[in-house]
């Protein structure tokens, strides 16, 4: 099995229709499959073999898309970089890799260079938009390779991605995704949440990452239209909202704030918006019901992890979304609640989060002591701590890490920071625990104020204690003109815990 069968899979059950739309230009499945073919070719020609891993170093294009194709036809691994990530990362995913070859852009060629510098098997680097002295053009080696190349047979747990994670501390560790996993996963969205091929949606999620990979990949079953940004501009946003009547996106609640403060957001007609749907992050409730009100439609919560393919549960698009929950788990993943000794616990009751399907990585590259810790027995444990509904529905409370002991009495840092977020001046929180000479730990938030608006720690603390009582409340507030993310928009608080 070759998750590359996808896209043949969409051009037999769809014909030819354009499927991307990127800076009001159109591509059709059968330009961005047959150029996948070509490159595939062309990357076999310059000797990339079977199980080599090629990176992708680029934000979101049409050659984004021809790329993965063209990795996994030819049987390597594709590993996606954030193309904004720091000197330190890049040089570690190089060199941590193996990787031979690289498809990247003239503006990057000189974190390349360095990173190349401390990388021996890199060998390839190609540039989309020119060439310089020892480089390959994309566009040469498309335009003069053959498109009569069939997709590899891979076996069902060959690798077929290798997606680092920043984790929480220390470096990245590489995901190990097989074909099989990353198939599977795009059946289990196409069962789960089937929009039909009439459905035009737009993103701006990193291809870079898990999220975006998958819903590439569903987008293929589903034989939809996307609207695909370069990256997150919000007046490019909207103004492709309105031009193509767009019905739904997908995205991380970062982006969604950053919508409701963009003051021309009245100047669009946005009406034919009607599911907004997020994950890799938690969106408060006060979020949520702004969100509501400001554009209409659903908002959808879904939930997933990089080591199980991106998407694993979600809430109905039939509009039944119960706030604050991760939803249900998609067609063909089992999730469950375990204590510490894993056994499984009742509803109701806070436990962590096990997952287990043929989604699941193959374990951490070259790491397997870390793998060992988080598969046992055919279950993932997520590390995100939450409950089962007596419905189905699974809800976060919390990760694992983050949780704070104070006098003994757990805390969980999500419960603070929804409270923080409730308070009309404040645009975002984060919350940490902190040495307490008294309790061992206690509360500190981080808190970043609307524009324009104004509030003081003594006030913020006040109307915590009003929310929570008074041991729950932050003993301390910081604010911060923004809160450290990765580009998922998740916030990262070891970056915090090294302000304290």
């Amino acid at each position: 099995m070759n998750v590359a069968r996808l896209s043949e899979e969409n051009i037999d059950r769809y014909g030819e229709y354009v499927s991307i739309v990127y800076e009001d230009t159109e591509y059709t499945n059968v330009q961005i499959e047959r150029d996948g073919r070509r490159l595939a070719y062309a990357l076999k020609k310059i000797g990339v073999n079977r199980g080599d891993r090629v990176i992708i170093q680029l934000p979101n294009s049409p050659e984004v898309l021809s790329s993965f194709q063209a990795i996994f036809k030819a049987g390597a691994v594709v590993v996606p970089i954030n193309f904004l990530v720091g000197h330190d990362e890049l040089s570690h995913i190089y060199r941590d890799s193996g990787a031979t070859t690289v498809i990247t852009s003239v503006e990057f060629m000189k974190q390349v260079a360095v990173a190349k510098a401390d990388a021996p098997n890199m060998k390839n680097v190609i540039l989309i938009d020119g060439v310089l002295p020892g480089t390959l053009s994309y566009v040469e080696l498309v335009d003069n390779s053959s498109d009569q190349l069939e997709a590899l047979d891979t076996d069902d747990d060959e690798l077929a991605a290798l997606i680092y994670t920043a984790g929480t501390t220390g470096k990245p560790k590489g995901v190990m995704l097989t074909h099989k996993a990353l198939y599977t996963n795009a059946y289990n969205q196409y069962n789960t949440v089937n929009p039909g091929p009439d459905t035009i949606n737009i993103t701006a999620l990193p291809l870079s990452h898990s999220y975006g990979i998958a819903l590439m990949n569903g987008t293929l079953l589903n034989g939809n239209k996307t609207v695909l940004l370069r990256w997150f501009n919000l007046e490019k946003y909207f103004e492709a909202m309105q031009k193509y009547k767009t019905v739904a996106t997908t995205a991380v609640p970062t982006m969604y704030i950053y919508m409701l403060l963009y003051p021309d957001a009245d100047k669009y007609d946005i009406s034919s918006m009607k599911f907004w749907t997020y994950g890799s992050a938690p969106m408060s409730k006060a979020t949520i019901k702004q969100m509501q009100q400001r554009f209409g439609g659903f908002i959808v919560e879904g939930w997933g992890l990089t080591e199980a393919g991106g998407n694993n549960s979600i809430n109905t698009l039939a509009g039944f979304n119960k706030m604050g929950s991760i939803g249900i788990p998609m067609s063909g993943v089992q999730m469950k609640i375990f204590d510490d000794e894993d056994k499984e616990l009742p509803q109701g009751q806070i436990g962590e989060i096990v997952i287990c399907g043929d989604m699941l990585m193959k374990g951490y590259w070259n790491m397997p002591e870390q793998t060992a810790e988080v598969l046992r027995d055919g279950w993932l444990y997520t590390g995100d701590v939450g409950y089962v509904d007596e419905e189905g529905y699974f809800y976060i409370t919390d990760r694992k890490k983050d949780m704070l002991i104070k006098g003994g009495e757990n805390i969980f840092p999500r419960e603070v920071e929804d409270a923080l977020m409730g308070h009309s001046s404040v645009v975002e929180a984060a919350v940490i625990g902190v040495p307490d000479d008294t309790y061992g730990e206690n509360i500190k938030a981080f808190v970043v104020l609307k524009q324009k608006q104004k509030a003081s720690d003594k006030e913020l603390i006040a109307y915590c204690k009003e929310k929570l009582g008074n041991f729950k409340a932050p003993k301390m507030i910081q604010f911060m003109d923004a809160l450290p993310k990765n580009i998922m928009g998740k916030i990262l608080k070891k970056e915090l815990r090294k302000l304290d």
